[in-house]
């Protein structure tokens, strides 16, 4: 049979082949470290016999999440073993899966486990580790698990082989004197784990649900070189520290409260922030010929039955009735009221492009269990754009869209790369249409980034259409999803829009969707970690904090304060009867960029005593040079 690698290239092997054979008979070094396989796009256990003519690729852990997570998960297996050998079956077993950041599992035990516990459990970890033992795979009929499980009085185990399709194998590994129910993918024996942590506990509902019992929750990590974990480890300690959460509260940016759970109360340094980032988003967009409008906060459903988002998207809207009894929703985005603006007349292809931004509020009903600070939220403002093109124009528009977002990233010194998102299962339209989308889309790429540059993602595009999504990484290497650009062929159709084309015929426009910081919000909360809280001066909620040694220059003080707003500076006068060294230390924990020290030497020469966040002292500067310095960074959008 007839094999094509990831790179293309086709080799003959024998019919029921294994993918670890396949890793072997391609290179020892590459079996070695193999942990997965992907047949066909998917992820399949290294076990798994090939018995037609397929694409493969062999996974490792360096070479993409799917290969972690195999690893990861044998990891959790692995802990679950060692809780089982220290605690005995009093411990009940739930799910271990792997995440995006290493793995976890589920316990039902009668006291959570301690920080003592934890450290045993490690090092039993590392025992099972060190006898390298062989992992096998068998399957059972449903009875037979049933019966198995039992047997181990395992109820949660059980609870899951009943919910199992009827036609589905009913898998299990075992590892020495452990098995558990798995669909895997696993690595060959436990020996191939190198370096285990564990991380945190937490409570947690039976599958997520408040009315099961609440289990204990336990976290690792684990990595093929102990080099690895070390790193890994820094960046989560540097993490702790950066945690936007923490840093919003020390540096008066913002706060959540039980009374509004998902939405942020903006303080006044706050604002100064998310008001000083909209105010150069508009102007940025407003230099590339896009037209801000602002739509309602509220629409019938009737809008949102028409755009789609009443069948795909309702459970995460916010609906309610009116006094006359209408259904109504808080927006969840954008794009209909976009729409509406664009049917306010008859439209011409000599206004198209058409680009209609707007920086609204909109609300998402997400689950209380997954909101995370800025990142998550149920109220936000999304950067969004609402462009109506030509099928001629999509090339240069898309282009266009990437090139806005390489500048604005670029101003933070943030990375990025593109992910093309295709059709998912509850597509919206014709599939033809939705080829034709897919093709323009890997077209423009292709010719952007190559075609080695991009990564594909399968199946996650949105109802309406594909997408090219934008993710960046931050300077502790995290990776973030970012904006977002959709070509939609589907709604247009469903609103009924048309322009007038050069032979006076109606004809219906394509709608790009895109938004390139994702909402204000989140954004704010990643640049907070990526600065650490010291954001650039131009964004700097205070520039300027005037630290005048004694009470004797106070005045000068004033005068200097009033003179640094008339240029437009953010400016604190610090005018407490502090000493200075103490007045320095909290402008630092402020992360205030600039302080000017204020003493008698300094009002006799109607000067300044710089001090800088990063440099330290700089020395003594006339008003207006100082003046100069600070704008120049400003103007510059200095880091």
């Amino acid at each position: 049979m007839k094999v094509v690698l990831k790179d293309g290239s086709a080799i003959e092997v024998k019919k029921g082949i294994s993918i670890l054979e396949l890793a072997n008979q391609i290179s020892s070094g590459l079996a070695r470290v193999a942990t997965a396989g992907k047949v066909n796009g998917e992820v399949k256990d290294l076990r798994f016999k090939l018995e037609e003519d397929c694409n493969v690729e062999i996974l490792t852990f360096d070479s993409c999440l799917d290969g972690k997570k195999a690893y990861w998960h044998t990891t959790s297996h692995i802990m679950a073993q060692a809780i089982k050998r220290l605690f005995g079956d009093s411990i009940k077993l739930a799910i271990g899966p792997s995440i995006d950041e290493g793995f976890y599992y589920d316990f039902d035990v009668e006291t959570p486990f301690s920080d003592e516990d934890k450290l045993k459990i490690e090092e039993e970890m590392k025992k099972i580790i060190k006898e390298d033992l062989p992992i096998e795979k068998f399957a059972l009929s449903r009875e037979e698990a049933i019966k198995f499980m039992k047997e181990k009085d395992e109820p949660y185990k059980i609870e899951l082989i009943e919910d199992l399709p009827e036609d589905v194998e009913i898998s299990f590994y075992k590892q020495g004197d452990f098995t558990d129910l798995c669909a895997g993918p696993h690595l060959m024996s436990t020996g191939k784990v190198k370096a285990v942590k564990i991380m945190s506990s937490s409570s947690a509902y039976w599958r997520g649900n408040e009315n099961n019992k609440s289990l204990q929750r336990i976290y690792g990590i684990s990595y093929p070189k102990a080099s690895q974990l070390e790193e890994y480890i820094h960046l989560i300690e540097e993490a702790k520290k950066r945690d936007h959460r923490k840093l919003g509260k020390e540096l008066e940016l913002f706060f959540f409260d039980e009374t509004a759970p998902g939405m942020a109360y903006w303080l006044p340094k706050g604002m100064k922030i998310l008001n000083t980032l909209i105010q150069f988003w508009r102007e940025e967009h407003e230099k590339r010929g896009y037209q801000e409008f602002s739509g309602p906060q509220l629409n019938s459903s009737v809008l949102w039955k028409t755009s789609g988002h009443w069948d795909h998207y309702k459970e995460d809207m916010f609906v309610l009735e009116d006094v006359d009894g209408n259904e109504q929703a808080l927006k969840p985005m954008n794009c209909p009221n976009a729409i509406k603006v664009f049917q306010t007349k008859l439209r011409s292809y000599k206004d198209l492009p058409l680009r209609f931004n707007d920086i609204d509020v909109i609300h998402r009903n997400e689950k209380s269990g997954q909101l995370n600070g800025l990142f998550r939220v149920r109220m936000f403002r999304q950067d969004d754009s609402h462009n109506f093109i030509t099928e001629e124009q999509v090339a240069d528009e898309i282009k266009d869209i990437i090139e806005i977002a390489k500048y604005l990233y670029g101003i933070f010194g943030l990375e990025f790369k593109l992910t093309l998102s295709t059709r998912p299962d509850d597509f919206m339209g014709d599939i033809e249409v939705w080829n034709k989308a897919e093709s323009d889309l890997r077209n423009v790429l292709d010719e952007i980034c190559g075609k080695d540059e991009y990564e594909v993602n399968e199946g996650d595009g949105a109802f309406y259409g594909p997408k090219i999504d934008i993710k960046m990484k931050d300077c502790l290497g995290r990776e973030w999803q970012m904006g977002t650009v959709q070509l939609d062929f589907q709604l247009p159709l469903r609103f009924n829009l048309s322009y007038i084309d050069r032979e006076g015929e109606k004809k219906t426009p394509i709608l790009v969707h895109r938004a390139l910081f994702g909402s204000f919000e989140r954004f704010i909360g990643i640049i907070t970690e990526h600065f650490a809280g010291a954001f650039p001066v131009w964004l700097a909620p205070v520039q300027v904090k005037i630290l005048p040694i004694s009470d004797a220059q106070h005045e000068y003080a004033r005068e200097l304060e009033e003179k640094l707003k008339k240029e437009g500076l953010r400016v604190e006068l610090d005018s407490r009867n502090e000493k200075i060294g103490y007045k320095i230390r909290e402008a630092q924990l402020q992360k205030v960029p600039y302080m000017l020290i204020v003493g008698d030497k300094e009002i006799e020469t109607n000067a300044v005593g710089v001090r800088s966040r990063t440099e330290g002292d700089i020395g003594a500067m006339s008003q207006n040079e100082f003046i100069d310095k600070i704008k120049t960074e400003i103007n510059t959008f200095a880091r």
